[in-house]
């Protein structure tokens, strides 16, 4: 197959722009808001939401080299990296957080990687944190045989990534007031916000604890366009314990909304976002005839 390129890309057929989908949903509607959906998760089956957004300018830029990239035992971005590999033709090797993990089964994230052609090289946690750092990624990619790799960095946030979920923006211009989304390494929500329209903000629900995040946004939309862009915030009460976590409350309001709504709600990103939300508007957070946004960043595994 040759380099990925646009028109490779194009080939896959990706909905875009996703669908907008208005939900009626009581708790919102008392409050006289609008809740809109943002399907993300319908762009393509298998590279589901903002990943496609994230990873599609990436290959392209990677040419056709070995792509590698790092991430945890359950990484959605390490599952939609062997994917997006498989379906263009581009060799792949995931860093994974965790040396313990080789001596164990695949988890049936892991093992999709593999399936789909991901060459897996575990590391142990201490080397993975400092995975950043040049001397010690260097030292990575030899030992994983991946010198001379395109890197992609853990959840795919560069400056490339950040221009492509700009679309996201942009395809949201003039839809309505606050358009939320799920938040890990903060690269779609800065992209996100600098898409937007006059008047617009972007409220971005963090996963993972520790109120870092609001840096790295910053830095990134620096790296991506000389400056911080739009009207962005964070709200760090949602994260249930950190990445990867989640509670018998979570589950039932998921489940709940899968019921009220027909649509699958993914538990480590999605759910918290949508709960956030409910939270946020019954204290009166956005003002009646505001109209939200929810962007569906990713499906369920497995479903």
């Amino acid at each position: 197959m040759t380099s990925p390129d646009a028109s490779n890309l194009a080939a896959l057929r990706p909905r875009l722009p996703s669908p907008l989908q208005e939900v009626t949903d009581d708790r919102f509607a008392r409050r006289g808001v609008r809740l809109l959906l943002k399907r993300d998760d319908l762009i393509h089956p298998e590279l589901v939401g903002n990943k496609w957004r994230k990873l599609a300018p990436n290959l392209i830029a990677a040419a056709g080299r070995t792509v590698v990239t790092f991430g945890g035992a359950y990484s959605n971005h390490l599952r939609a990296t062997a994917a997006a590999g498989r379906l263009l033709g581009n060799p792949t090797i995931g860093i994974v957080r965790g040396q313990e993990l080789a001596d164990r089964p695949l988890n049936p994230s892991l093992a999709r990687c593999v399936a789909d052609g991901m060459r897996l090289h575990f590391v142990d946690r201490t080397t993975y944190r400092r995975k950043s750092e040049p001397e010690t990624q260097a030292g990575l990619l030899r030992a994983a045989g991946a010198e001379g790799a395109y890197v992609v960095p853990e959840g795919g946030s560069n400056a490339l990534a950040v221009r492509g979920c700009r679309e996201l923006g942009e395809e949201l211009r003039g839809q309505a007031d606050v358009v939320a989304l799920a938040c890990g390494t903060g690269g779609t929500l800065a992209g996100l916000a600098a898409g937007l329209g006059p008047g617009q903000r972007a409220l971005g629900i963090p996963v993972l604890k520790g109120g870092f995040l609001a840096a790295d946004v910053e830095r990134l939309q620096e790296q991506a366009f000389g400056e911080r862009r739009g009207d962005w915030a964070l709200d760090d009460r949602f994260h249930f314990g950190g990445y990867g976590r989640t509670t018998a409350e979570l589950d039932a309001f998921a489940k709940d909304f899968e019921e009220r709504h027909e649509v699958a709600v993914e538990r480590l990103y999605v759910a918290k976002l949508l709960y956030g939300l409910v939270v946020m508007v019954e204290e009166g957070a956005f003002g009646k005839g505001d109209a939200v946004i929810a962007v569906v960043t990713g499906a369920p595994f497995g479903r």
